[in-house]
């Protein structure tokens, strides 16, 4: 089981079938116990991160409502030391966000070296948002998409490694997790009634994501599609993708000068 990024300018599906993993998974013990490896491994390579200084680690996480993105953060990313974490969820932009280009508070966002970064919601949100609404045609779409690239080579250039998923789910299985945030009280909360106007706009959303998705996936940023109908499955499969890249920046604790080691402790 392994993800593979997105090529960019190729059609994507993105239909419910797709929302599935087609190869059979692990037995769920076993498929539980892998994440769980995976996910320390992330922990420990987050404390190299921490100690080396030289890298920041962003990641992105695209999806429809109920897709599983606060799911992720909470079982991908548990072992990770909270003071070499942060977490952004992009909202409404304010009205002060407004009169700056839409890059602006996404670039005040990113993690600084040494930090391990995660975006709930991105800066795609300003182009399949407005693009499904109609407020933004295809030209201008392309163009920030465009402005996007450039903004995540710039970053990559710079130290930064961007993973970016979009967790896809099926039309049954959101219309089952919308059902259930309407059923189970301590999920009420998170219920939006936006969510069921944005559920009419299915095709339209899917529409929007194959043309920001097969025009932004790049070597420096690659886009990886999790069939997240199963939690699980969708679990393993974005922790091995994250520890599998974070091990290929061959982070390294820092070493004492010989000065240092020989210094004694009284």
């Amino acid at each position: 089981m392994r993800l593979t990024p997105v090529i960019s300018s190729t059609r994507l599906r993105l239909g419910d079938a797709d929302a599935r993993w087609h190869e059979e998974p692990p037995p769920d013990r076993l498929l539980k116990e892998a994440t769980e490896q995976q996910r320390e491994r992330i922990g420990e390579l987050q404390s190299r991160l921490y100690a080396d200084a030289r890298f920041a680690v962003l990641i992105v996480l695209q999806g429809r409502d109920a897709s599983g993105k606060d799911g992720t953060i909470r079982r991908v990313f548990s072992d990770v030391d909270p003071q070499g974490c942060e977490v952004t969820s992009f909202k409404v932009p304010t009205e002060l966000e407004r009169r700056h280009d839409f890059l602006w508070r996404v670039h005040a966002r990113v993690p600084g070296r040494g930090t391990l970064g995660i975006f709930n919601r991105s800066q795609y949100e300003d182009v399949l948002v407005p693009r499904v609404r109609g407020t933004l045609n295809a030209r201008d779409a392309s163009t920030r998409l465009q402005q996007i690239n450039e903004f995540e080579r710039m970053l990559s250039l710079n130290g930064v490694m961007i993973l970016k998923f979009m967790l896809h789910i099926s039309h049954a299985e959101q219309r089952d997790r919308l059902r259930d945030r309407l059923s189970d009280p301590t999920k009420n909360w998170k219920f939006n009634p936006g969510d069921l106007d944005d559920r009419r706009k299915w095709d339209a959303y899917t529409r929007a994501y194959r043309f920001a998705l097969s025009r932004s996936s790049t070597r420096w940023a690659p886009w990886f599609v999790v069939p997240a109908d199963d939690k699980d499955v969708r679990n393993w499969l974005i922790a091995e993708t994250v520890a599998e890249r974070m091990g290929a920046l061959r982070l390294r604790y820092p070493r004492a000068s010989r000065e240092v080691l020989a210094m004694k402790v009284v």
